[in-house]
């Protein structure tokens, strides 16, 4: 019997060492957690649903959110500086968007997994 495990052992090692190999660098792997950080938190994933709808100015969504201006502001900074909201502005007006199509995505995904 312990040969076997001798056996299983070693074949378990050769996948380890595969994994090892397809393993990204741990400062890729931070960061990745650091995305699915800012994903993390209610007011953001609203924020960011919203805008998979439609381009949004700060007072669409503090209307929408039923949020003030402000805090809007401050999680639309959060997202941007993520690099998931893109904006541009319309004179005095900023309007927000989702940055790319990976954003949309991964809430769609998300929303998939979540409504199985």
């Amino acid at each position: 019997m312990e040969e076997k495990n001798t056996d299983f052992l070693a074949a378990r090692e050769e996948v380890v060492k595969k994994v090892l190999e397809q393993q990204p660098d741990d400062e890729i792997l931070y960061d990745l957690a650091e995305l699915f950080k800012i994903f993390g938190d209610s007011t953001r994933i609203k924020i960011l649903y919203a805008l998979s709808e439609s381009e949004l100015c700060v007072n669409d969504i503090a209307q929408l959110l039923r949020l003030s201006q402000s805090s809007v502001s401050h999680q639309l900074r959060i997202l941007k500086d993520s690099k998931l909201v893109k904006f541009r502005r319309e004179g005095k007006i900023i309007f927000y968007a989702l940055d790319d199509d990976h954003v949309r995505n991964i809430i769609n995904m998300g929303m998939e997994h979540v409504e199985e």
